[in-house]
């Protein structure tokens, strides 16, 4: 039964090479291969994905491969760089026979459906429903019951967590290098915007799909007016209030313009311990002395030795405009796209860990950011029946992609090849616009934005071709 078994792993590495070939999976990203059935169905990834149920069926002996010789896209599916992961599991023998088990993993998912656009007319979901939030403090009451109580986290008290200040100083470092390379990238790799709407497309032309909703859409029967785009078209800007003390009380409504405002990560890097002269903020070097739940007094100080000198990491600057040199040689374009995916998840992933100690706010009918415990009181909220809540924001929990949006674009398989045609949108993926940016300019595609890219998707090359597929 060992020898069969290694036989069955050994013909399925050979079909690898079989042009058309696709692997069987199951939702779950895992192909699995029991000697007992007496065949093998194809896994269906997603709906329209090109992936045909009658391509072929695996049989018990011989691992026969029925073909469908008609489809022509076969030929382009092509197998990319994943791992995959051979293992023989044994059942519990039984009193005939034995029964085992060949069992293929993918660690990277094979497809995932494209982030959700919310309609301006529907609320943000909560990252943690308040059923869920409920009953996670009813567990919490009744496990620390007779207890200590739980020390109060940092910020709450007004100070400011030292492990985390050299992270705010990479956030900021990584964000000033993305603002310099994207404007470095933009000069070789052309990048296209609608002019009116917000659609990106990363691409020698602009892509042929009819999903614009701006002004005038009707009369060009949705199609996009490209023009060229800019940083902004690719790194969202996001602003949010500037406080000077984050435990002060809220910004009232008659404040709202004499209240400096500056882009959403650089106040929440500034609030994690960064130093910028042109916004000061108040530090405290011992907690706050709580006399209610809304009141407060600092506490003296006077006693304590002079602070300690700190000398901070060094701060980049950004290139003016006429200081941006593209690179000369595709060494040095390769180079620069991947500085600039690096830098990308470093803000990310360094934005993230000071999300879960400085509370960051986001409304639930509009992008406004807030960073800050609590929400400020504005009124300026111009989204879906804002009447009725007097312009006030609805707030509540913020998630990373409320704070550092990545804008979806279409994924070009071939920039030098075909263009994208409006018929096949089925068979296209989707990637950030910073992330497509840097894939057409030479780097390496990374794990975590494959499964949206739907690179194993086979392209058909026609209409009739794609009309086969079921």
């Amino acid at each position: 039964m060992a020898a069969s078994t290694s036989s069955v792993a050994a013909q399925i590495v050979n079909l690898q090479g079989i042009s058309g070939w696709r692997r069987p999976v199951d939702p779950s990203g895992t192909i699995c291969m029991d000697s007992t059935c007496s065949s093998i169905k194809w896994g269906v990834s997603r709906r329209k994905l090109g992936v045909s149920p009658a391509l072929g069926v695996f049989e018990k002996e011989g691992l026969k491969l029925s073909r469908l010789d008609g489809l022509g896209l076969l030929d382009s599916l092509k197998c990319h760089d994943k791992m995959f992961k051979l293992a023989t599991m044994s059942t519990a023998p039984s009193h005939t026979s034995g029964s085992h088990r060949v069992v293929i993993k993918n660690e990277i998912p094979q497809n995932a459906d494209f982030p959700k656009n919310y309609s301006k007319k529907e609320k943000k979901p909560f990252p943690v429903s308040v059923v869920e939030l409920r009953r996670r403090a009813r567990e919490r009451v009744k496990n620390h019951k007779g207890l200590p109580r739980i020390p109060v986290p940092p910020p709450k008290i007004g100070l400011v967590v030292k492990s985390l200040i050299p992270v705010a100083y990479e956030v900021l470092n990584a964000r000033t290098t993305l603002i310099n390379n994207i404007r470095k990238l933009l000069k070789v790799v052309t990048v296209h915007g609608c002019k009116s709407c917000d659609e990106v497309h990363v691409g020698p032309v602009g892509h042929p799909f009819r999903s614009c909703k701006g002004p005038q859409a009707s009369a060009r029967r949705g199609l996009h007016d490209w023009s060229k785009a800019y940083l902004e078209d690719i790194l969202v800007p996001v602003e949010a209030y500037h406080l000077f003390d984050r435990l002060g009380p809220r910004i009232p409504h008659f404040e709202r313009f004499s209240t400096p405002r500056i882009p959403a990560v650089v106040e929440l890097c500034i609030q994690a311990g960064v130093e910028i002269p042109e916004f000061p903020t108040k530090r405290r070097r011992k907690p706050i002395i709580r006399i209610n739940k809304s009141e407060f007094v600092d506490a003296d100080e006077t006693d304590l030795p002079d602070p300690e000198p700190f000398d901070p990491p060094t701060m980049l600057t950004e290139l003016p405009y006429f200081e941006i040199v593209p690179p000369s040689t595709t060494e040095e374009k390769v180079m620069l796209a991947e500085e600039t995916l690096q830098a990308w998840e470093t803000m990310r992933n360094g934005a993230k860990r000071l999300m879960k100690m400085y509370p960051v706010r986001v409304c639930g009918y509009c992008p406004e950011i807030h960073v800050g415990a609590s929400g400020h009181k504005a009124q300026n909220c111009g989204a879906y029946k804002h009447q009725q809540r007097n312009g006030q924001h609805g707030w509540q929990t913020a998630i990373l992609d409320n704070l550092i949006p990545p804008k979806y674009v279409w994924h070009v398989p071939d920039a030098d090849g075909p263009l994208l045609h409006p018929d096949l949108r089925s068979f296209y993926g989707k990637a950030p616009a910073l992330v497509e940016l840097c894939i057409q300019a030479g780097a390496a595609v990374p794990e975590q934005y494959k499964a949206t890219m739907r690179l194993d998707i086979g392209i058909p090359t026609s209409i009739k071709e794609a009309e086969m597929v079921v």
